[in-house]
């Protein structure tokens, strides 16, 4: 929470963001990551890794503290491997406690949260385009609590699709060349998946952290979720063996649920994300707000217009949240039966949980200070950083347009688009 004192912490130990400091390999875990049982079990460490993060947030993010010991504890948890099926050893989870575990998380630190964000919708990926042999390694590497970072986006193209990182093969290798930017995770992670265009389409291409021809660049400046050392990433003639080039499949040709899972992910961040703004909101209210002059009242919990507007966010939180859910299950069936139709819904359902994360956690971070009042504002309580984290990851993806594609949807029957965007 905001106001709590976490354990003093060895700043020499933990290297900051945006940092000229070189950030080396992260060691390999000393043994396999836990396997969740079931859904109880997966909510359940999701609240006690919650109760952990939260202990540091404020510090990390002020201090601009990379969350080494938090991430270790995270990709062992078994909330990484969440979605690998069980035919391939894991538990195979829903999607909606998916979604529920990653909202549990967040709402301890959504900067944490995140940098499992695309280690997961790989999953999604392999599971979907891989061979048979690149499931069963790309599989046991998540059970082993390897962690993947991610090279996808890039700067200098017209559109976020407009991919220039080339792959060539020569042989046994895949040689791969191009730079990327917003690579969160890649700084910290065991392996970096890289998207990259050959002749015959894209590939997703995995490379381990240290290999040459690999460098990471800790140059994340954002003014929120400023521990994901989402920074870049470039690619001088890398080489990997061959066979860890996945080939995509084209999502406009062949219907899929890789973009709703990438999506209900960062919708269930901007889920905790406002459920935490709230839960400070009420603490801050209870325990340091005055009651407003003009109130008469004793307590600025009494306020009548403080109880309703907490009133309206609760129940704007459960709302989203209830989305999440039925999102997830329309991605259950989307992903054991991945029908046009099937397909179309489960984007639908998400981008509608997309829309209401997105206000809520938005609204809720800013009406933490209206609220709470001025004294909120004192940066010995660093409750700045849920407006911060709230509108920075906010912007992943544009809401006006899930309201386009939704309404298109209802009105002229028109399936959305198939991305990882959408």
């Amino acid at each position: 929470m905001g106001s709590q004192t976490p354990n003093p912490i060895d700043h020499s130990a933990h290297p900051r963001v945006n940092s000229a400091d070189p950030v080396p390999p992260r060691p390999l875990p000393a043994k396999p990551a836990h396997i969740l049982a079931d859904d109880d079990e997966a909510i359940r460490i999701a609240q006690e890794l919650a109760a952990d993060f939260a202990q540091g947030a404020a510090l990390r993010d002020r201090e601009g503290l990379l969350p080494l010991r938090e991430l270790d504890l995270y990709s062992q948890s078994g909330i990484w491997s969440i979605n690998v099926p069980r035919a391939y050893g894991g538990p195979g989870l829903s999607h909606a406690t998916l979604a529920r575990v990653i909202s549990i998380v967040a709402s301890g630190d959504p900067a944490v949260a995140q940098i499992a964000q695309n280690h997961i919708a790989i999953l999604n990926v392999v599971d979907l385009d891989g061979t048979e042999e690149q499931k069963r390694r790309v599989f046991d590497w998540a059970l082993q609590g390897l962690r993947f970072g991610n090279a996808f986006s890039e700067l200098g193209g017209k559109t976020v699709t407009d991919f220039q990182t080339r792959v060539t093969f020569q042989g046994n290798d895949a040689i791969v060349s191009g730079e990327k930017f917003y690579t969160t995770g890649a700084l910290l992670a065991h392996i970096v998946p890289i998207v990259a265009i050959g002749e015959d389409g894209a590939y997703l291409v995995f490379a381990e952290r240290e290999l040459p021809g690999l460098t990471v660049t800790n140059n994340w400046s954002s003014f929120g979720q400023r521990t994901t050392a989402s920074g870049s990433v470039r690619l001088e003639n890398l080489r990997v063996p061959r066979e860890r080039a996945v080939k995509l499949r084209d999502e406009a040709a062949a219907p899929s649920v890789q973009g709703p899972v990438s999506q209900i992910i960062q919708a269930a961040i901007d889920a905790g994300i406002a459920r935490n703004a709230i839960d400070e909101t009420i603490r801050f209210v209870r325990t340091h707000s005055r009651p407003w002059v003009d109130s008469g009242r004793e307590r600025a919990s009494d306020d009548p217009y403080t109880i309703a507007a907490i009133g309206d966010l609760k129940i704007r939180l459960h709302a989203a949240e209830a989305l999440l859910e039925i999102a997830g299950r329309a991605i259950d069936r989307g992903y054991a039966q991945p029908t046009l139709e099937n397909v179309s819904e489960a984007t639908i359902r998400t981008g509608e949980a997309k829309v209401l994360t997105t206000q809520i956690a938005i609204d809720a971070t800013n009406k933490l200070f209206e609220l709470a009042g001025t004294r909120s504002t004192l940066a010995s309580h660093g409750l700045d950083r849920h407006w911060r984290n709230a509108r920075v990851h906010t912007l992943h993806d544009p809401v006006r347009w899930k309201f386009y594609h939704v309404g298109n949807y209802y009105l002229n029957d028109a399936h959305p688009p198939r991305h990882p965007w959408n």
